[in-house]
């Protein structure tokens, strides 16, 4: 079967655009949550979100005209890839861009557009509407918009599972290059929807944070949880056969060596320990590791009550006493949750993870959780050599995503 290693790492976050930005403020346990300013707030009960306030399209070579027809999402999704080609030397010509494809989701897509020109549409009539409004604001223009930017002929979908979206985009990626079917994907989430509507209406149902201060707003694993904060932003990889990355003589930073997906056919937003524990596995056994192998998990740990009990659950379950060795921890603290992204942010710090031998902390982990008794790396990075490590996400309808990586040799 082929091999499947990490050659290139794009990722936008709350904390900056680029890959030095965040991983350096991740690390160090900084935050890029703040005080919302996308909107006026005065009227909702959130306060703070991780909003990416350094991103400039134009770098990326998207044109001032353009910009307007492309989601913010989109826009992300198009920057985060250019950085992760640029950081893998790859050249993509007409050699080889028939075996390269994109897998990158989102879990709403262009939330932004759909608001603005609903606005229009009531109060300006039907006549006024944007042409651009359907192909601005559809999912998996996010993907098509980074094969047409970067030339690539290869597969190219988007998975819209939710918060799983960006986990099970690069553990497709990871099957397609096993099959034959692409020498090289890249893949990853994106997402931006820190909008009037999204904020409330997920308000609404109890699942954001209500706490105004920006700095312990999101704290994972906590007695004193109270809701995720939202995030924005996109995590892109490049995934690549060995053979053919070898041939390059390619950056590697880490193998990609199993994927697990589930189902928990239980409810539309509650997760259920067995769906997790069921990926997980599917994982660690197509990766053919035992659970003692494995040192770090980058947890879903979405700072909400059922969310961290139930996947800390999951854990014991599946690792049993070495669940209590594992380093765990969840970096939303730092970037916010950023729904259909947080897979792709996630498995690029995985894998940069694995490459530094860092494994970053979770953040504002004050007030322990007796129910979340685990090791989830408290508010300080932890340098060790990473074997094997894992990303898992959990998203609303049950879905469930694992990939496992680990250190090449």
């Amino acid at each position: 079967m082929r091999r499947v290693v990490v050659t290139g790492l794009g990722l936008i976050t709350a904390l900056g655009t680029g890959i030095e930005k965040s991983w350096s403020g991740i690390i160090n346990g900084k935050t890029g949550i703040k005080a919302i300013e996308s909107f006026d707030i005065e009227e909702t009960p959130v306060k703070v979100a991780g909003e990416v306030r350094d991103f400039e399209p134009e770098t990326f070579g998207i044109e001032k005209k353009e910009i307007k027809k492309l989601a913010r999402n989109t826009q992300f999704a198009i920057g985060a890839a250019k950085m992760a080609l640029e950081d893998s030397g790859l050249i993509i010509d007409e050699n080889n861009a028939e075996r390269v494809g994109v897998i990158v989701s989102s879990g709403i897509g262009g939330m932004e557009i759909f608001e603005t020109q609903h606005e229009v549409l009531l109060n300006k009539g039907p006549k006024r509407l944007s042409p651009f409004t359907i192909p601005g604001m559809i999912a998996n223009m996010a993907s098509g918009n980074v094969g047409i930017y970067l030339g690539a002929k290869g597969p190219n979908k988007s998975i819209v599972t939710a918060c799983a979206a960006g986990t099970h985009s690069i553990g497709d990626a990871f099957e397609l290059i096993k099959l034959g079917k692409a020498d090289i994907m890249f893949a990853g989430g994106t997402e931006a929807c820190i909008t009037k509507f999204a904020i409330n209406s997920f308000a609404n149902m109890k699942a954001l944070s209500t706490n105004p201060d920006p700095n312990t707003a999101s704290r994972p694993f906590t007695i004193d949880r109270d809701g995720f904060v939202m995030g924005e932003g996109a995590g892109v990889l490049i995934l690549e056969e060995l053979e053919h990355a070898l041939a390059r003589n390619a950056k590697i930073y880490a193998e990609v060596i199993g994927y697990g997906e589930s189902c928990d056919a239980h409810h539309i937003t509650a997760p259920a320990v067995d769906g997790a524990v069921r990926a997980f596995k599917m994982a660690i056994e197509e990766a053919e590791v035992k659970p003692s192998e494995v040192d770090y998990i980058n947890a879903h740990g979405t700072s909400t009550g059922l969310n961290d009990k139930n996947e800390t659950a999951a854990i014991k379950e599946v690792f049993g006493e070495d669940a209590y060795r594992l380093n765990i921890s969840s970096t939303k603290g730092a970037t916010g949750h950023v729904l259909g992204g947080a897979g792709g942010i996630e498995g690029v710090i995985l894998a940069k993870s694995i490459s530094e031998g860092i494994i970053p902390p979770t953040a504002n982990y004050e007030n322990p959780d007796p129910e979340c008794d685990l090791n989830y790396t408290p508010n300080k990075a932890v340098e060790k050599e990473i074997r094997v490590g894992m990303s898992s996400s959990l998203g609303f309808g049950g879905h469930n995503a694992v990939i496992v990586m680990r250190k090449y040799k």
